[in-house]
């Protein structure tokens, strides 16, 4: 990524003339791709409120991955440096979370932290990883014209960012602060690249620590994310590249077949599904790629992350991750969470490292097998892995305190007397699932005792009733044709649907094998009009805690069994994800009964063999 010309302020030609303050220190932030730029994003707040600091940042352009670089600085809002222009102005340091480009002509200090949790990857055959970058010649040395060596040229299998390949440059080091989170990795330095020895700082893990710090408002994530009570949050997670869980590299192609499955056997109330996804995948195949290739996930009800501002919520709210060998995997592991490995390929992991001993310990995912049940089994018979907790940092909830000491040591600048503090990780905004597939779904009843499930395919030893939700937008229009109840979104005042009583009636008289249309108006109440029967409001007493859609379908069954609704109103207890939801149906004002939709077709379902 590169800019057409030099800016001129704050620095460049004739800058003091423009600036409205002189600062005494300039920080460069170098970003390689999305990925290596969350890193320093977490460190961006030990410069906050500083006046004598200017910050900057830049773009190597050595990276194959360079989507969303453009709208992540666009965010930051940081005077932007042209590579070329970065390299010629002096800075007193600069702090990297990668390594590529020319990084060894930088004018000033230089720090380099890990993206992930340390480091781990090995480069097979001397090949360098796509998107570190490379040294062009002439970048050898803090001189230009030095000279340089190829990264990877030595070692047959080098480590990324911890080996001679990576941290000299012809025999000398050029890295003056290489950030470390555990001495482990401290020890495996001196072993491979001893002349850089003396530049390891063991400061934490800024990343970690800010998961640690917001571990009190798992529930709020949890909500953010629209997970109710008495469900399951199974977290997705892939690292970037072919052998990752989401890549089509590895032993098998697991994941087409794997994603309609998994909300063909998890029903739809008991799991939540989301998809944290390396920002190789995201902004390498790009997001509308992605969410095309996800399409069918998604409206079965998979969310896919934001993977840069709320990977890690997500990760916090999870009650099982399915993962590979990537660093997200490791990060859920360390905060105790269970982990199950679609992916367990120990290829590209340094064998030393912390996380191949994870990978070959971690239980591992039948993509053939029962998916239900392997899910609960690793969630009833996990118990936490010591390592991934001890190595991911050796500080934990010290990294803000340690680096900033390191960083402005670095810098010759006295600390600023107020505390050092990483930001708390923000609160996502709201996404529940907006399942538009549709949904079978299995009744009893039992006096106003309604036992209901959901999901998007009939398992084969069902017993009981049985009939199909449809969302009103479902991506097949024959849908509704046969469906018992149709279901939509929408505010009760929304101009453009007529409101409840309006669209409803709509739908009994468009659909006549429809027996039920439930408007749903917000997250705990909806209005719904049952053919022959009238119109209702159902609104979640304060135990209730499930999707409105499910009372919809509970109603539907009741009245199926012979309930019916006395003027007073009634109450029927909905079971469902493990939890009993108290719902109030009291009937709505009554309307003429050509508005009920009185006609061809009955409330009901269909029997299923025991």
């Amino acid at each position: 990524m590169r800019s057409e010309a030099a800016i001129r302020v704050p620095v460049g030609e004739g800058a003091e003339r423009w600036t409205s303050r002189r600062v005494d220190r300039r920080v460069l932030l170098v970003v390689h791709n999305v990925t290596s730029a969350g890193r320093l994003l977490d460190v961006l707040p030990l410069f906050h409120d500083d006046f004598r600091v200017q910050l900057m940042v830049t773009c190597t352009g050595s990276s194959a991955f360079e989507g969303g670089v453009r709208e992540l600085f666009a965010e930051l809002g940081l005077p932007v440096l042209p590579w070329e222009q970065a390299l010629a102005t002096p800075v007193d340091l600069a702090l990297s979370a990668s390594f590529g480009g020319q990084l060894s002509l930088i004018q000033g200090k230089l720090a380099v932290l890990s993206h992930g949790v340390g480091y781990t990857k090995k480069l097979a055959g001397g090949s360098r990883e796509p998107g570190a970058g490379s040294r062009e010649p002439g970048a050898g040395s803090r001189e230009p014209g030095a000279g340089s060596r190829e990264p990877g040229a030595g070692s047959r299998e080098p480590t990324f960012g911890l080996s001679a390949e990576w941290l000299l440059a012809d025999g000398v080091p050029y890295v003056d602060a290489l950030v470390l989170s555990h001495p482990e990795q401290t020890e495996r330095l001196r072993r491979v690249c001893p002349e850089a020895a003396h530049a390891a700082v063991v400061a934490g893990d800024p990343c970690y620590d800010r998961m640690l710090a917001a571990r009190p408002y798992r529930e709020r994530f949890r909500r953010a994310l629209g997970v109710r009570r008495g469900q399951r949050l199974v977290v997705l997670n892939s690292t970037w590249n072919p052998e990752g869980f989401f890549g089509s590299g590895g032993e098998r192609d697991v994941l087409p077949g794997l994603l309609p499955r998994l909300a063909e056997e998890l029903p739809a109330d008991d799991y939540r599904l989301a998809a944290v996804l390396h920002p190789n995948i995201w902004y390498g195949h790009g997001p509308g790629q992605v969410r095309a290739w996800l399409d069918r996930a998604r409206r079965a009800g998979l969310t896919p992350v934001d993977p840069v501002h709320a990977w890690r919520q997500a990760l916090l709210a999870a009650d099982v991750v399915l993962g590979d060998f990537g660093a997200v995997s490791y990060y859920a592991a360390a905060l105790g969470t269970p982990v199950l490995l679609g992916s367990a390929s120990r290829e590209r992991l340094d064998p030393e490292a912390p996380l191949a001993d994870f990978v070959a310990r971690a239980p591992r995912l039948d993509p053939h097998g029962p998916l239900r049940e392997q899910v609960e089994k690793t969630a009833a018979e996990h118990r936490p892995f010591t390592g991934p907790a001890r190595y991911t940092s050796s500080v934990p909830g010290s990294s803000a305190a340690l680096l900033r000491r390191h960083f402005y040591r670095l810098m010759g600048l006295p600390e600023p007397a107020a505390p050092a503090l990483l930001e708390p990780l923000p609160l996502p905004p709201h996404e529940p699932p907006r399942r538009t597939a549709p949904l079978h779904v299995r009744t009893r009843v039992h006096g106003g005792e309604v036992w209901i499930e959901r999901s998007t395919a009939q398992p084969y030893d069902a017993a009981g009733l049985s009939h199909l939700a449809v969302h009103e937008e479902t991506r097949d229009p024959g849908d509704l044709t046969v469906a018992e109840v149709i279901v939509r979104e929408g505010r009760p005042d929304d101009p453009r649907l007529g409101g409840p009583a309006h669209w409803t009636a709509e739908v009994l008289r468009r659909h006549p094998h429809c027996g039920l249309a439930a408007y749903l108006t917000d997250a705990d109440a909806c209005f719904v009009r049952a053919r022959g029967q009238g119109a209702f409001r159902l609104t979640a007493l304060p135990e209730a805690d499930a999707d409105p859609a499910v009372y919809a379908s509970a109603l539907h069954a009741w009245l199926a069994d012979g309930g019916t609704v006395p003027d007073g109103g009634t109450t029927l207890r909905v079971h469902a994800a493990s939890a009993v939801h108290p719902v109030a149906v009291v009937p709505a004002t009554p309307l003429p009964h050509s508005a009920d939709g009185a006609g061809p077709g009955t409330p009901g379902g269909r029997p299923l063999r025991g």
